[in-house]
């Protein structure tokens, strides 16, 4: 394990950005237990360039995220790897709560009146973070839900698993490129809670180890070794 170079908590339902760069791990962790991240991917040097859940699910043969999967571009490149982790279920098919959702389920508030423990929901804290990189609503694509597990019944309908993330579960993911990596820590779409959850998300990060030829990721579907290939490809200025 690398030293850790830098960590902080994100509060329940706040939002956060940074650019993670190649060659370094970000951890999360779920402090409390049932708490869910948003997070969108960008490329930093060209913004349209962006998360692919379809594509990163398709490519991969699964309908979850865990060890193992990478989370693709729309140009075939490999933003970053899951290389540890402890939950074996996150969602990348629910994308996330807005506004009317939050109001319907858990009324309405104001800044005024209650500062920085105001109800949000993940579109709006999405488009915040995104503008201070002059990007919009245009821009907003399917985002990953860290922690989350969705099970969908024969006849169609998607539930929220109950207590699919423990206190203290993590989830490592190693950039394979530089990121600009956009994310909230409001409540997953489907959850259903008499108040609105506000479960806090620690994050770190540290340098990760260099890739070889047994890493999980590599070896868990050929369409990955192709697609950080081509990954390596662009950091080489050939891609």
């Amino acid at each position: 394990m690398r030293t850790v170079e830098y960590e902080d908590t994100l509060p329940g339902g706040r939002h956060w950005s940074m650019l993670v760069r190649r060659g370094v791990n970000l951890t999360l962790s779920d402090v409390q237990g049932g708490g869910n991240l948003g997070m969108l991917l960008y490329n930093p040097g060209n913004p349209l360039e962006r998360l692919n859940l379809p594509d990163s699910l398709k490519c991969q043969h699964t309908f979850k995220i865990t060890a193992g999967h990478c989370l693709y571009s729309d140009m075939g490149r490999v933003f970053c790897s899951v290389v540890q982790d402890d939950v074996g279920w996150h969602d990348a098919a629910s994308g996330t709560c807005n506004k009317a959702l939050v109001e319907r389920k858990w009324g309405t508030t104001t800044y005024q009146d209650l500062r920085n423990d105001v109800i949000r929901n993940g579109r709006d804290n999405f488009l915040i973070e995104l503008a201070k990189y002059g990007l919009g609503k245009r821009d907003l694509a399917a985002n990953m839900n860290w922690f989350s597990r969705v099970d969908v019944s024969t006849d169609g309908v998607m539930q929220l698993a109950d207590d699919n993330s423990e206190p203290g579960a993590a989830v490592t993911l190693r950039f394979e490129m530089d990121t600009l990596v956009i994310m909230h820590s409001c409540p997953h779409p489907l959850r259903t809670a008499a108040s609105y959850p506000r479960q806090p998300i620690k994050f770190h990060l540290s340098l990760a180890e260099p890739l070889t030829d047994d890493d999980v990721c590599l070896l868990s579907r050929d369409e990955n070794r192709r697609g950080l290939i081509n990954t390596q490809l662009y950091a080489l200025g050939n891609g």
